[in-house]
């Protein structure tokens, strides 16, 4: 079987699947999310990046993952500020829990210097993430190290294309901190890495060793020039990541970044959801 058919035939089983996991009405209401499929079919679980979901208030970024049947949640400062006191932490945090919710990471946080660095980790170990997805600078990447290692505290650095100069690709953090601990590693975003004319697959391939975290999305075109659209419609082969992030065994999350439709999320969120479930019951 040829590429192009292989990838048809996951086209047409995903979009069964879609239309199995969540259908959206004519007035947008989003109707409930099927189960996940079996743990079995893949080691990866789906979650949300809420970056997705900036132009909502906490308590309806919560409501909103719940509705799309996500377990995982990785918040962007929008839904818990960098300088949030404790109470407000602690109270945040009770809110994801009693919603079923992991709060498993925070994310994109800029590092650029020491002291934000420092924040960064109390910030983290406040709210209880298991990592914090970041971009230090270059420079810092010494002491980051350094914090990775007092906290325990997993960094994984995200990469965010070829409009930006720090980390555009995997690569580009996965070569600066190959010499550092091993718990500094990599969020691959999928699109801005399919933006810098890299295919996320070769790159999941190469770094999986330090794979920690993916963003996950689809994207108009493999250039600069390329837009987020929904999972399915772009030009990522979606398929072909995550059957190559299932035979790698990558036990991480693939947390949906729709950046889309900024104050009507939803209905492009529920569509990518499904078409990546589709794909997983297709890979079954």
């Amino acid at each position: 079987m040829t590429n192009v058919s292989s990838r048809r035939q996951f086209l047409r089983m995903a979009g069964a699947g879609a239309m199995a996991c969540a259908t959206v009405s004519p007035r947008g209401a989003l109707g409930a999310a099927s189960p996940e499929p079996p743990a079995a079919a893949v080691p990866f679980t789906l979650g949300m990046a809420s970056y997705t979901l900036r132009q909502f208030p906490v308590d309806q970024a919560i409501e909103m993952t719940k509705r799309l049947g996500l377990t995982r949640i990785c918040f962007k400062d929008f839904h818990l500020k960098l300088d949030a006191t404790p109470e407000v932490i602690a109270d945040t945090v009770a809110k994801v829990k009693a919603a079923g919710l992991d709060l498993y990471a925070g994310g994109v946080i800029y590092m650029k210097s020491e002291a934000e660095v420092d924040r960064a980790f109390v910030y983290a170990k406040a709210a209880g993430f298991k990592m914090i997805i970041g971009v230090p600078t270059y420079e810092l990447l010494p002491y980051t190290n350094r914090k990775v290692q007092e906290y325990d505290m997993p960094v994984a650095i995200h990469n965010h294309g070829p409009d930006n100069p720090l980390f555009p690709t995997p690569q580009s953090a996965y070569d600066r901190i190959t010499s550092l601990d091993r718990r500094l590693g990599l969020c691959m975003d999928v699109g801005h890495t399919q933006r810098s004319g890299v295919d996320p697959s070769e790159s999941a391939e190469k770094y999986v060793d330090r794979l920690f975290d993916i963003h996950i999305k689809d994207v108009s075109a493999p250039t600069a020039q390329g837009q987020t659209v929904e999972i399915g419609r772009g030009v990522i082969d979606i398929p072909k990541l995550l059957k190559t992030l299932k035979r790698l065994g990558f036990k991480g999350t693939l947390a949906l970044e729709y950046e889309k439709d900024a104050k009507d999320p939803l209905p492009g969120s529920a569509e990518s959801i499904g078409y990546l479930r589709g794909v997983i019951a297709a890979l079954a």
